[in-house]
């Protein structure tokens, strides 16, 4: 019986949520989840699990347990890493996340070059616009836009996310240019369906913060769904200037309002600072800094 993958597996069903949710993180089976959980109860002689058909909650026991398999578990990934600060060439596995448009539009292309100048590091590129717990979710480091809000992470500043809102040439042409945030008024705007729960677009003209629209003709849940509506003449798009780059270029899309838009937000790539000295952690900040630092 391997003791320290039946704790992993344990560690894994607690933070998960659930065994599918664990396999599913672990890239097994929810079958195999339960053999090494059954492992393990046989192995201790108690249950740490009370199932039921709606869900699997900890026994005191199991509560217990988890607590101290991952003390257990971290210092064996502690300990790993020490071997592995050792060698001079990166290698192993490199777990990152980053935000869903970002990281598609940029980093998962660095990741592409990263891996190109080191080949025997394996990446793990995470999209999602959730915020990860490094430690806890095992990941090496993390893109984030927005302020950093655990200081004991290294930050390292990367170039600001900007916004631009966009329209195109045809539509402009059919509706007007809009040159006040006024005039908005008149024009059909797209809106991410997240930011219409808050608040949607926060502009700035003399001095003010404006907030536009109060309703959208069209909503989605995904940049490049607006984009995509953008681009069939639908209204104007407010989306990250790294997702509109190329329609702006190739003139698809035509920027308006570049006088009102929102403060670009601060963006960090970010790691645990006992883990700097990693040389697949190590390389990898010094290719995303060199690309993408201020």
């Amino acid at each position: 019986m391997d003791k320290l993958r039946n704790m992993e597996v344990m560690v894994a069903v607690v933070e998960a949520g659930s065994f599918a949710a664990a396999a599913r993180r672990l890239q097994i089976s929810a079958v195999m989840v339960g053999k090494h959980i059954r492992q393990l109860e046989s192995h201790l002689g108690a249950r740490l699990f009370q199932r039921s058909t709606r869900q699997n909650s900890l026994t005191e026991v199991g509560a217990a347990f988890y607590e101290d398999s991952r003390r257990v578990l971290e210092q064996v990934r502690w300990a790993e890493s020490a071997v592995e600060r050792s060698r001079a060439v990166p290698q192993g596995l490199l777990r990152v996340s980053a935000p869903f448009t970002l990281g598609s539009r940029v980093i998962a292309p660095l990741v592409a070059g990263y891996q190109q100048r080191h080949g025997q590091v394996r990446v793990d590129l995470q999209l999602s616009d959730g915020v990860v717990d490094l430690a806890g979710d095992g990941f090496d480091a993390a893109v984030r836009i927005g302020r950093v809000a655990d200081e004991g992470l290294v930050a390292r500043p990367l170039r600001p996310y900007a916004m631009v809102i966009a329209a195109t040439p045809d539509y402009l042409r059919r509706h007007g240019r809009p040159e006040r945030v006024a005039d908005l008024a008149r024009h059909h705007c797209l809106s991410h369906s997240v930011w219409q729960r808050r608040v949607e677009w926060t502009l700035r003209e003399d001095g003010q913060e404006l907030f536009w629209p109060e309703q959208a003709r069209f909503t989605c849940n995904q940049g490049d769904g607006l984009r995509q509506a953008a681009l069939q003449g639908l209204g104007l798009v407010m989306q990250p200037e790294v997702l509109l780059s190329d329609d702006l270029a190739s003139g698809a899309l035509v920027p308006v309002l570049q006088h009102c838009l929102p403060e670009p937000r601060s963006v960090h790539l970010v790691y645990a600072p006992d883990r700097r000295q990693l040389p697949k952690l190590a390389r990898f900040v010094e290719h995303v800094v060199e690309a993408m630092g201020t």
